[in-house]
């Protein structure tokens, strides 16, 4: 290892294949735009961020020994990651995201990461091989954790004794997979992130705004979390209370990513000991200025 971490990011690192559009869109559009290649996945796109914050983030994730997944492990390299925790499968591909944006947000995406699924728990040999921690001598640490994973394998996280004092940060990696995160809603484990609809399908009920979902879900056994709604307000829950605060308006340019750099921007505000209501303040402005288009610093 040539650096310790600061936290670790346990979940997708893949190849973000994203094609933007000025243009409102509708299904069936054929519209002009501009087609990018982006190393991407929830996983990378909290350590990228976090990066800009100052932190040093282990990535612990699946990637083929492929060309692309060899151009991919050295972009996060560069990018000031440390990758000797990652798993390289000599069988299974580099994995992929695609999505289609236009003027009126997210119109479709794809999310292709079988081979995050399959390698399993294989991407955290580190914890226990001594790399990072052992089962005599657990990880004590941050970690960011998305749910790209199997429900198997979230719930042997979730009960895990080599993180069972690790500071854990969980955010579902679509509504789709929302319900993943229903082990660490159970047990009270970490803290999570989610938007409102993710928060309703964990809840089993719809909800109109993140005050609500806080509280649904707190109802439900979890221990602290972080309710998103969009450029409505967001709501942080603790058993001692709520919080909420209404995001900086601007213009979207685009969204994918952004629920993820909200995460990064408030875990880096936690770990520099702000305060609650600085640090949900941070993780909206930098959200925010994100999905405007600009930097997220």
């Amino acid at each position: 290892m040539t650096a310790t971490p600061d936290i670790l990011c346990i979940g997708s690192v893949l190849w973000d294949v994203i094609g933007r559009s000025a243009s409102a869109m509708r299904q069936g559009s054929d519209v002009p735009g501009r087609i990018t290649r982006l190393p991407g996945g929830v996983a990378m796109n909290i350590a990228m961020t976090l990066v800009r914050f100052g932190l040093t983030p282990a990535l612990l994730t699946a990637i083929g020994r492929d060309a692309e997944g060899d151009e991919l492990v050295a972009a996060c390299a560069a990018r000031g990651m440390i990758t000797e925790t990652i798993y390289r499968s000599d069988d299974l591909p580099t994995d992929i995201y695609m999505a289609v944006e236009g003027a009126n947000g997210l119109i479709a995406a794809i999310a292709d990461a079988h081979s995050l699924e399959a390698a399993g728990s294989k991407i955290l040999a580190a914890l226990t091989d001594g790399r990072l921690a052992t089962s005599e001598v657990p990880f004590e640490g941050l970690v960011a954790l998305d749910g790209n994973l199997k429900l198997d394998l979230l719930s042997d996280i979730a009960r895990s004794p080599v993180l069972a004092n690790a500071d854990l940060r969980v955010a579902p990696a679509s509504p789709g997979k929302a319900e993943r995160l229903a082990p660490f809603v159970q047990g009270g484990r970490g803290t999570l992130y989610v938007n409102l609809e993710e928060a309703g399908l964990l809840c089993q009920r719809k909800f109109s705004e993140s005050r609500s979902a806080a509280e649904g879900l707190l109802t439900r056994g979890a221990a602290r979390v972080l309710v998103t709604d969009g450029g409505s307000d967001a709501t942080e829950g603790r058993p001692d209370g709520l919080l909420t605060q209404t995001p900086p308006q601007v213009l979207v340019t685009r969204v994918t990513g952004a629920g993820d750099t909200f995460m990064a921007a408030h875990i880096a505000a936690d770990a520099d000991g702000a305060t609650a209501e600085d640090a949900l303040r941070r993780a909206l402005h930098a959200a925010a200025t994100y999905v405007s288009g600009e930097t997220a610093l």
